[in-house]
Parts: C-alpha cells; structure tokens; sequence
C-alpha cells in the first residue's frame, strides 16, 4: 500500500472504504517489500506484533526485513471484521515455510487506528501458530497479490 493509496482511504470509514483498507493492506503486504508496506504507517507508528513493540517506520522496516527473511513462501490473506469511524478490526491467515521447509499457518487479528490522512497510526496484532505439513497448504497462488478470484478466509472455512 503506498501513500497515496492510504490517503484517498481516509476515516470516517464507510463499509466499502474499509474493505478496500483491508485489501489494499493485504496488497502491501504480499508484496513483501518493507519499504513500500511502511509507507502506510504514520512516521511514528505504533505496534504490538505478538510480544514485540515497535515505534516509527524504520522500526517498522527493521521487522518486516526480519520477518519475511525467515517466513519463505510468504502469502496472506486478511478480511474485514469490523469497523468505526477511524478503526478497523480485521482477521487474517497466513501461510509461510521456515529455512528448515517446515510450513505454518499463522492465524490472528488485528486492530487498527488511522490517522485523519489515512495512514495507520496504531496496530496491535495477536497471531497463533500452527505448524502444517506441505499437502495441507491453502493459499495457492504465485507470491505477490492474491488473484481476485481465489478465496478469502471465510470461503476456505479458516
């Protein structure tokens, strides 16, 4: 999700906008590159992912370059799950394999506060672990954006 995008998806959120939020946020993502998923967050950003705690984009990148540098084969799928004026709640689902080739399917929620600009000022995330074998995989598309037509998490019973 690049800036501009943020800020043509600023609060008050409708149900539309917050889906297309939703989305462009799993974009980002997918794309695994932490400079451009940074850019969606206020320069001073603050996050819980799992027990880590982080402020500001560069910590932001710090993470994401240590994240997906051990989490291979990266694909996420996100769905909205509620939303008010300048918050978001979302549930997610993401498929990966460590260096060693074990899969997992990380599941979680997260909770989101934007700025008046449309970038994120406050995420806070819960995610669970649960290692998978190869066969049990989901998430089947080449890494990048999920195509429109593969199913979200509802649809694959997750």
């Amino acid at each position: 999700m690049i800036q501009t995008a943020s800020a043509s998806l600023a609060p008050p959120f409708t149900r539309e906008t917050a889906i297309l939020k939703v989305r462009k946020a799993e974009d980002g993502w997918n794309s695994r590159n932490p400079q451009q998923v940074a850019l969606a967050y206020s320069v001073d950003s603050h996050w819980r992912n799992r027990a880590e705690f982080l402020v500001g984009r560069e910590e932001i990148i710090a993470f994401l370059t240590r994240k997906w540098a051990s989490e291979l084969e990266y694909r996420l799928i996100k769905e909205l799950w509620a939303f008010h004026e300048d918050k978001i709640a979302v549930r997610f689902a993401y498929e990966s394999c460590d260096t060693s080739g074990q899969w997992r399917r990380a599941y979680g929620n997260e909770n989101w506060e934007f700025a008046e600009t449309g970038l994120m000022k406050r995420r806070y995330a819960s995610i669970n672990d649960l290692p998978i074998q190869e066969s049990e995989r989901l998430f089947h598309w080449p890494i990048g954006r999920r195509p429109d037509e593969h199913l979200g998490l509802s649809e694959l019973g997750l």
